[in-house]
């Protein structure tokens, strides 16, 4: 049915346990995946030139580190289940977009991704990801909570 599965992830706890689903899918459908993980860019309003240069720098850095984790764990978990795996880390300011724009770009037919099940105002306030994926997206998304 599905042959290649785009599998979104921030690294948390449920977005792991997603992966493990998504990758399980994967398996039993003969798919390949693309695991994404995006960083947003560091918002600095203001301070001393050598301090942004300096903030965006560490922030860069941790945030690569993060990421490499990520990407790491789901290439082990790729390899342990014989699921052909490409990862991709990517820097932008709305992570939807970025799901959306790399599904296409890579021919995915299924976005894969957790919802972290926020409620009521937290909900309302700090929006969801799974959310704007799910409302913009051309193509099937698959949610795990």
């Amino acid at each position: 049915m599905y042959k290649h599965i785009l599998i979104a992830t921030d690294g948390a706890p449920l977005s792991s346990h997603a992966i493990g689903k998504a990758m399980t899918l994967a398996k039993d459908m003969g798919a390949k995946v693309t695991v994404l993980t995006c960083t947003e860019p560091l918002r600095i309003f203001s301070l001393e030139p050598e301090q942004v240069a300096r903030t965006i720098n560490n922030y860069k850095e941790e945030a690569s580190k993060q990421a490499h984790r990520i990407l790491a764990a789901a290439r082990q978990e790729a390899e342990m289940l014989g699921v052909p795996c490409e990862t991709l880390e990517v820097e932008h300011g709305h992570p939807h977009e970025a799901i959306i724009a790399t599904a296409a770009e890579k021919g995915c037919d299924l976005i894969a991704m957790a919802s972290h099940g926020r409620r009521g105002v937290s909900a309302i306030v700090l929006g969801s990801e799974t959310l704007k994926v799910l409302t913009h997206s051309k193509i099937p998304v698959l949610v795990y909570r």
